[in-house]
């Protein structure tokens, strides 16, 4: 067989290994050596190409940024900044109608500023929120949707995981990334709270509990316990750490005061000195937040690894170039390659995780991208959006589990969350045309 066959055949395999259970980063692996010692005949050479990713994949300084962040993102969701961030939100907006999915987008946005973790976004606001709207009446597939929609901003408002990994692998400045991140985080919160007033009015029956039930029995399990007094005094207190942290973080980048990996450090600092002076960290917690910080670096590593391997066997075998002539043959038309670019991540996004999608997809598309002209800033914010609503879609649907999985309502099913994350989904999808139709969106804002 020819290199490009092989790698063809080496793209097909991975996508039956993972349907068929296989781990996404052992998949990439293993096709990524066979793919070689098949192109070159050789052993001793896939082997090598193995040594050289582990040491070359995750070697760089750059690197030291992911669990940085992480730290920083799981020290803060210990805190109890969610619950903060929330009741500001709350504070402001309840007396709006939906005024409470409201706050809860307002809420995950600021949250995501301080995280940028989705999953930690959606385990907090399922506790946090879910049971005050229930509580005051409003639907609850309404209420687990709303989360769901709203958690996905961690990983598009900076600092973003997604944005850091996608920038290293494609070689981007992290602070540009986080930069162009910023005017599309905004746009979609906006047009999430566009649908949700919307909805209020043209949907209330969606919106809102017209039995009751769920706000008695929210109430009853609150033990009828009476509403903690909020206070402008009160709001500013929980509002200025949560402002001081993302200034910090993210100002810091942007000033030019420090790089993205210092920025990581500072961030972490300063969210562990802000857990420690409100008691909400000792050393068994912060054991148990720094071993989770190492479960998920251990895990991005491994993929990123994996991927380098894989996009290394991809261009040995010249598959990028070849697909790139394919669809230059087949259509000239850029945005039909964009939609089925899309439609391709939306499809992988209900079977397998936001990073292993982008490791996948990125080396296969980028080349045919920049041969349209397309910036790699702009593909990379399109790439992240439709990455996240794989986390709203059956089967995989990550965060609509995680939200399953935090809720202590068993009659609340996961069917449930999906449908209720479904409108919030069909947004993104909105945003994401609108980004693909005016790509200048992306830099949003540089106009604010």
């Amino acid at each position: 067989m020819s290199g490009i066959e092989i790698g063809f055949l080496s793209v097909g395999s991975i996508v039956l290994l993972i349907y068929s259970g296989l781990h996404v980063g052992i998949a990439l692996s293993l096709v990524s050596f066979v793919s070689v010692a098949l192109q070159k005949n050789s052993l001793t050479l896939a082997v090598k190409l193995l040594t050289l990713a582990a040491a070359d994949g995750i070697a760089d300084q750059t690197f030291a940024v992911i669990p940085l962040f992480v730290l920083m993102g799981l020290i803060m969701s210990a805190s109890d900044v969610g619950r903060d961030a929330y009741d500001v939100g709350d504070y402001f907006l309840r007396r709006i109608r939906g005024g409470l999915g409201l706050a809860t987008v307002g809420s995950n946005a600021v949250f995501a500023a301080v995280t940028g973790v989705s999953i930690a976004s959606a385990a907090v606001f399922t506790r946090v929120a879910v049971p005050e709207m229930l509580r005051l009446g409003y639907n609850p597939r309404f209420a687990v949707g709303t989360v769901a929609g709203s958690s996905v901003l961690g990983m598009l408002i900076p600092p973003s995981i997604l944005l850091i990994i996608y920038a290293i692998l494609v070689e981007e400045s992290i602070g540009m990334m986080f930069f162009a991140g910023i005017g599309p985080g905004i746009l979609l919160s906006g047009v999430y709270c566009a649908g949700i007033i919307g909805m209020a009015y043209l949907m209330p029956g969606f919106v809102y509990d017209r039995t009751g039930r769920y706000a008695a029995a929210a109430a009853a399990a609150a033990g009828g316990t009476a509403e903690p007094p909020r206070n402008g005094r009160t709001i500013i207190l929980k509002a200025l750490p949560l402002l001081g942290l993302v200034l910090i973080v993210l100002g810091g980048i942007y000033g030019g005061i420090f790089t993205p990996t210092e920025a990581g450090a500072v961030g972490s600092a300063a969210a562990l000195l802000l857990a420690i002076a409100r008691r909400r960290m000792n050393l068994k917690a912060f054991w148990k937040v720094v071993r989770e910080t190492g479960h998920i670096t251990a895990s991005i590593c491994f993929l990123i690894i994996a991927a380098t391997m894989y996009s290394r066997s991809l261009a040995l075998a010249g598959v990028p170039a070849e697909i790139g002539e394919m669809v230059r043959t087949t259509t000239g038309e850029f945005l039909l390659v964009v939609a089925i670019y899309v439609l391709i991540v939306l499809v992988l996004g209900t079977i397998i995780d936001s990073v292993s999608i982008i490791l996948i997809m990125v080396p296969l598309f980028l080349p045919v991208m920049q041969g349209f002209g397309a910036d790699p800033i702009w593909f990379g914010i399109l790439t992240v959006i439709a990455v996240e609503v794989g986390l709203l879609s059956p089967p995989m649907g990550i965060a609509c589990f995680v939200i399953k999985g935090c809720l202590d309502d068993p009659s609340i099913t996961l069917g449930d969350v999906f449908l209720g994350a479904l409108p919030f989904a069909i947004m993104m999808v909105l945003v994401l045309a609108l980004l693909t139709a005016w790509p200048h969106l992306v830099y949003i804002n540089q106009w604010l």
